[in-house]
């Protein structure tokens, strides 16, 4: 792959300079990410499409490339910008180097640069667009095209979803996910709890849905603004009440939505594995893996059975609803956590057990974890 000099130009003027590796231009949203490790699973997030995603720690790349790590069998987003991309990498599972990885994909990759300044700039003035270019010889044509994030037509998730129906495993259970742009994690997750996972694309009609017979519902994560998504806010209005339903990420707030909330487009949103949310049912507070950048507006549903189950503890935005009268919850945060911690992972379970439950008793009245 070369390596020459390259540059992040921001839709504001600023300009960096650091080493470029593969050809370009490549333009997106500038996010940063500000886990230590999972840079694997990071670039094969569906969630990231259209956007470049700036690494705060400062060395990437350092335990190689498994591709048993990805979570889909792509790479989507834009470019990668980084401090030291490492050129050793030693890890006994590595099966390729993250730099082969990047080449072989044509990914961008901009190094050498102060990504503590970057990400003070993005914290400072919030999320921007941006261009990883070889050249300024035109500064007033890359300002223009750092600032068009345009989604492609159909939206991110319509870039992103599966095109036909796919079964996995053989389990007690049948679980339909609405593929938004799904980590294999959670599908795995799902799996290992003995369901029967059918992954379906995101406009399967609700019709579609409830004729598989599912015994629960997945509302994926994914990428992009979920008021682009109204196709599947619709169709999940008509499965409410139906089956247990479980919303995760870009999940959450098409749930929200749903129910008659709005959501918020946040100043640089939520992306690592450090964040802390508090269960308001218990006291208790978990460290979460996230990847999104919009939040539910927490005064907005008017659906007095909706409570709100979990809070942000850095900024006191929303993160997890609960229907009192119907068997649906949604989290902001990623349960299946990969990368991340696994503080969380019990909210699987009870999804499982709520199907059951409901199986069992045909009843709505939901017995998601306290404590």
């Amino acid at each position: 792959m070369n390596s020459d000099y390259g540059y992040l130009v921001l839709e504001n003027g600023t300009t960096f300079k650091g080493n470029l590796m593969g050809t370009g231009p490549c333009s997106g949203e500038v996010v940063f990410n500000t886990s230590m490790v999972g840079y694997e699973q990071i670039l094969t997030d569906p969630s990231y499409a259209g956007q470049i995603v700036v690494m705060t720690y400062p060395l990437i790349g350092n335990y190689g490339f498994n591709p048993g790590n990805m979570e889909s069998q792509h790479c989507w987003l834009q470019g990668l910008v980084v401090n030291q991309l490492c050129s050793e990498s030693n890890h006994y599972q590595q099966e390729l180097s993250l730099q082969q990885y990047l080449g072989d994909n044509k990914i961008l990759c901009l190094s050498g640069i102060d990504t503590r300044a970057l990400t003070r700039i993005l914290r400072l003035r919030g999320t921007m667009g941006g261009i990883i270019t070889s050249s300024l010889d035109d500064q007033t044509v890359l300002h223009g095209e750092a600032s068009r994030m345009t989604p492609p037509p159909g939206g991110y998730v319509g870039q992103v979803t599966c095109r036909e129906m796919t079964i996995i495993g053989s389990g007690l259970r049948r679980v339909v996910v609405i593929d938004y742009g799904v980590k294999r994690s959670i599908i795995t997750s799902l799996v290992e709890r003995k369901c029967q996972v059918i992954v379906v694309p995101a406009q399967a009609s609700a019709r579609s849905i409830l004729d598989l017979a599912p015994d629960g519902i997945v509302l994926s994560n994914g990428p992009g603004d979920p008021v682009d998504c109204g196709f599947a806010i619709a169709t999940i209005r008509k499965l409410l009440g139906s089956v247990p339903i479980f919303g995760i990420c870009l999940g959450h707030q098409l749930l929200s939505l749903a129910l008659g909330g709005r959501t918020t487009k946040m100043a640089f949103g939520h992306r690592g594995a450090n964040q802390p949310v508090k269960d308001l049912r218990s006291g208790r507070v978990y460290i979460t893996s996230q990847n999104h950048g919009y939040t539910v507006e927490p005064d907005s549903i008017r659906d007095k059975a909706v409570d709100i189950v979990f809070t942000n503890l850095n900024d006191n935005t929303v993160e997890g609803l609960m229907h009192r009268e119907l068997p649906a919850m949604s989290v902001q945060f990623h349960p299946e956590a990969a990368p991340g911690p696994h503080d969380t992972k019990f909210l699987m379970d009870d999804f499982v057990a709520q199907i059951d439950k409901y199986k069992r008793d045909e009843q709505t009245t939901p017995i998601w974890h306290i404590g």
